[in-house]
């Protein structure tokens, strides 16, 4: 397979909901939690971080097909960069299309000083992110009875 990342323009901004929509539609109805999930954001919500001139979009393609998504938030002042969020659509999980698109990331802003966070139980999003070399702050979020989440850096 042939992943790489693709930059987004402003007129991609429909595309990026439907496709978080998509991906992360599973996740809420598990936890319950329309506060933080992506599935629960709106259309203009993402239209105002495209707006940030710090935050880049991408799609995760599979030999030009798009099959997720990327954000980057990267203020280029030595702070620490973040991956919020990634999402894959459910069709392409597991098969490394979120592996490949975290290396290309870093490839294009630097392998170094990022931090993520994850659901606690989502075991499989927790080995990716330590099988990439993320490692667990200590601090976590509890955000219902159902969801905490997990912060990580690298």
């Amino acid at each position: 397979m042939n992943i790489k990342l693709l930059p987004a323009t402003e007129s991609d901004i429909k595309a990026i909901w439907q496709m978080q929509v998509e991906a992360f539609t599973e996740l809420l109805e598990k936890y319950r939690d329309y506060e933080t999930n992506p599935a629960a954001e709106s259309v203009e919500k993402i239209r105002q971080r495209f707006e940030q001139p710090f935050t880049y979009y991408y799609f995760i393609t599979v030999d030009s097909e798009k099959v997720g998504f990327l954000r980057v938030v990267d203020k280029k002042d030595g702070s620490r960069k973040r991956i919020s969020p990634i999402g894959i659509l459910p069709a392409y999980r597991n098969k490394g299309c979120a592996q490949a698109a975290i290396k290309a990331a870093e490839a294009i802003h630097g392998a170094d000083h990022w931090s993520l966070d994850t659901i606690i139980t989502e075991k499989a999003n927790c080995y990716l992110y330590e099988k990439m070399g993320y490692r667990k702050t200590g601090e976590t979020r509890r955000i219902n009875e159902k969801l905490t989440l997990v912060f990580y850096e690298k």
